[in-house]
């Protein structure tokens, strides 16, 4: 249906979903979670379908939460709560979010993502679940709320680049192109030209395989993964992620968002002009150079 966040499409052997709000870059809006691991559910049913292939209609992937409706918009919301704020409750949802993010990881059947434009925040943790990332060499990877206002709930950026570079993301809340997220290990990085090709012809050659075998290669994998903590490491992200967004510098930055709108909050954060914790911006201490 045109209102779903979601399209289904299945494909011969292949299962195509598709976020679907690309006129706000394909923003993770309430339903949208749900439905993704419905979706998951739905290909996996299907006895005849080998792989899923995963992408954002128009120009991204998709940017993260809807700060509009999160940030944005006056009030409480899910995300949100008045103080003082119950973390257990939080924690209820941005779990949940979490799971049926995890749909992709834990789908029998292998999930292939086509990343272009942006694959950020909220976004990001979904990307980062599928198995297979093809990257268009333009595309924008990361996760800017460890500026202020978030934690990677899937903590998968640690499983898929390693401490250090996670590390070198999460520290400064930087984005790495197509080509870094290549070197890293993130993915396969091609042309913004060729993206719709390669990862086609990927699905394809994946779907020659018979099916109990991509389930069994999946599975030696990610139980090898699994083995290395990743429920253990979701569940202090989650709760990390829900006193991100209601400690003093959480508050301030929604204040902002209220106040001047989401893209200006934002942008001060990405600048590193505010300082969230005084709730103004940066001023030069006396003695500090200009350098």
């Amino acid at each position: 249906m045109s209102h779903s966040p979601l399209l289904y499409q299945r494909d011969g052997r292949l299962v195509r979903i598709t976020l679907n709000r690309p006129e706000v870059l394909n923003a993770i809006n309430s339903a949208m979670p749900e439905e993704l691991a419905d979706a998951v559910e739905r290909a996996n049913a299907e006895p005849e379908v080998r792989a899923i292939v995963l992408s954002g209609a128009g120009r991204s992937f998709c940017a993260g939460y809807d700060l509009d409706a999160y940030a944005q918009t006056p009030g409480t919301n899910p995300g949100i709560q008045e103080m003082p704020w119950d973390p257990l409750k939080d924690f209820s949802f941005m779990k949940r979010n979490t799971d049926q993010f995890m749909s992709l990881w834990r789908s029998p059947l292998p999930v292939v993502a086509k990343i272009q434009g942006h694959a950020l925040a909220g976004g990001s943790d979904m990307a980062l679940c599928a198995d297979l990332l093809v990257i268009g060499e333009s595309a924008q990877l990361g996760y800017p709320p460890a500026r202020v206002w978030g934690c990677p709930t899937t903590a998968m950026w640690v499983y898929r680049i390693g401490a250090e570079r996670a590390k070198r993301l999460l520290l400064t809340g930087d984005t790495i192109d197509g080509r870094t997220a290549e070197s890293w290990g993130l993915g396969q990085c091609v042309p913004d030209s060729t993206l719709d090709d390669t990862i086609e012809d990927l699905a394809q050659r994946i779907a020659t395989i018979p099916r109990n075998q991509l389930i069994m290669q999946k599975l030696m994998v990610n139980q090898t993964l699994e083995n290395m903590g990743i429920a253990s490491s979701q569940t202090l992200a989650t709760l990390l992620d829900g006193i991100a967004r209601h400690s003093p510098e959480g508050v301030n930055f929604k204040q902002r968002a209220e106040t001047l709108g989401w893209k200006r909050a934002v942008r001060d954060r990405d600048e590193g002009t505010f300082d969230w914790t005084r709730n103004q911006p940066f001023k030069k201490e006396p003695g500090e150079n200009n350098s």
